[in-house]
């Protein structure tokens, strides 16, 4: 039985499963009892978490857990809890001290549609929300499954993930250099910032899946290598659109990574080896869904994606 999705499924699955995550993370930043003078706050909450976007995350979360038989309501506080993190990760790098971004999904960034501090209080209230959602009962039955839950986030948003990989992109751009001079990274270095900044917690949306859907050790292990090539493929494509997209397409700020003189990939590989290795991973990816057979082709298909991704 082929496992082969037409882009055109793919799309629907993911625009559905975008959808339900809308609408949960709309009922979960309502403006409820317990933000009564925070006006302000929850509105930059909500301008920066629903704003619309691919869901991606949200949507490896679900079709991991899918694997396993868990419907797509019992997954969804997860998904809603890692988009959170998501969210609370892009309107803090957009400041100014950071990316210094004025556009986000075609329109002005939190920070500039609110202020500094309103938009640094609602990045750290929606990444605390996260583990609110995660903590609850409706996140999992088993208090264990909860736990590990909550652990894994932590840790592949935190310094030993995307928090230490964003410190370590501001470094190798030569922020605290005396001579302000970028670093000169290595493929490898390069690979682990990355695998640290965007990777962890697209890796995280797997593994939360497999915690759900009870997965074997082996079935984890599978779908770690598929996170790991799907990963790399993911950021890949990034920096080719940094490169070479269009902004009115992408709706964000293009051609920033030669600017900052950042080590990427392509600046390391060249365009034709970063496209020839794009290819390579995602057949990597499909490779390590093998034991899944035909129930994996949802995911598979996410790999392609991410290579042809435009935005």
């Amino acid at each position: 039985m082929s496992n082969v999705i037409s882009p055109a499924a793919f799309s629907a699955r993911l625009a559905d499963v975008a959808a339900a995550t809308e609408t949960a993370l709309e009922t979960l930043l309502a403006d409820g009892p317990e933000a009564k003078g925070s006006d302000r706050l929850v509105a930059a909450m909500r301008y920066g978490a629903l704003a619309g976007g691919k869901r991606f995350r949200p949507f490896l979360v679900v079709e991991t857990a899918a694997l396993f038989g868990v419907p797509l309501q019992a997954a969804m506080p997860t998904a809603c809890a890692l988009e959170l993190v998501h969210c609370y990760s892009l309107v803090h790098d957009d400041l100014p001290a950071m990316d210094n971004d004025a556009l986000r999904r075609g329109r002005p960034t939190t920070h500039i549609a609110f202020d500094e501090a309103t938009a640094i209080l609602a990045g750290d209230a929606l990444m605390t929300l996260a583990f609110d959602v995660l903590a609850s009962e409706t996140a999992h039955p088993d208090p264990a499954v909860r736990i590990a839950l909550v652990l894994g986030l932590a840790r592949n948003s935190g310094v030993g993930g995307m928090a230490g990989g964003q410190m370590r992109d501001l470094a190798a751009e030569g922020r605290f250099a005396a001579d302000r001079k970028p670093l000169a990274l290595s493929e490898a270095e390069v690979l682990e910032l990355q695998a640290m900044k965007t990777g962890a917690l697209l890796a995280y949306a797997c593994h939360a899946g497999a915690l759900i859907g009870g997965a074997s050790a082996a079935e984890t292990a599978a779908l770690a290598a598929y996170s790991t090539a799907r990963g790399v493929a993911f950021q890949t494509a990034d920096d080719l659109l940094d490169a070479y997209g269009d902004a009115a397409t992408t709706g964000k700020a293009v051609g920033k990574d030669a600017t900052l003189g950042k080590a990427t990939l392509i600046s390391l590989m060249g365009t034709e080896r970063a496209h020839a290795r794009l290819e390579e991973l995602v057949r990597e990816a499909g490779a390590a869904l093998a034991p899944f057979g035909a129930r994996a082709g949802m995911l598979a298909a996410a790999a392609r994606f991410v290579a042809d991704r435009k935005a």
